[in-house]
């Protein structure tokens, strides 16, 4: 009998599931070459796919939610009301967006199960870490050379 909590997911399996931990097939046979490929692709393809749900996350959210805001501010001539739409808008919309990206992360470890790899983490950190580095580049280039700080350090003629 496991009584250990770290086998049994913790002292209330079973009043919550998903608690225990996970238990992992073994890893496919050998099989159909095309399946693998395929699969191997789909996983790439899902991987893109959170890397721009991760970099949505530092630009096109963000403004979005920042023009909601202002549609609501020109609607009812309230600043205030335009500030907690944006920011509600902005709230609710990185939260359906890590969501998503949790589910593809599940998604993309047992698509590259199927593919033959031995894969039991996911990349969701990853992806928030680079997508935030890349966020950070692209924000820099903006603001040195289309925004703000270009025009003030140039010379003046």
């Amino acid at each position: 009998m496991k009584t250990d909590p770290t086998d049994t997911g913790g002292l209330f399996v079973g009043r919550r599931p998903g608690t225990r931990p996970v238990k992992y097939r073994a890893i496919p046979e050998v099989g159909d070459q095309r399946r693998r490929r395929f699969d191997s692709v789909l996983a790439a393809a899902i991987l893109v796919l959170m890397t721009v749900i991760g970099i949505s996350f530092w630009g096109p959210i963000p403004a979005g939610c920042l023009w909601i805001g202002s549609r609501f501010n020109y609607w009812t001539d309230s600043v205030v009301v335009g500030l907690v739409t944006a920011f509600a808008a902005m709230l609710l919309f990185l939260f359906v967006g890590l969501a998503v990206m949790k589910r593809l992360d599940q998604t993309w470890i047992l698509v590259r199960r199927a593919a033959g790899h031995d894969q039991r983490e996911g990349v969701i950190g990853r992806i928030f870490a680079i997508s935030a580095a890349i966020g950070v580049v692209l924000f820099t280039i903006w603001l040195l050379i289309f925004a703000g700080l270009g025009p003030s350090l140039a010379p003046s003629g």
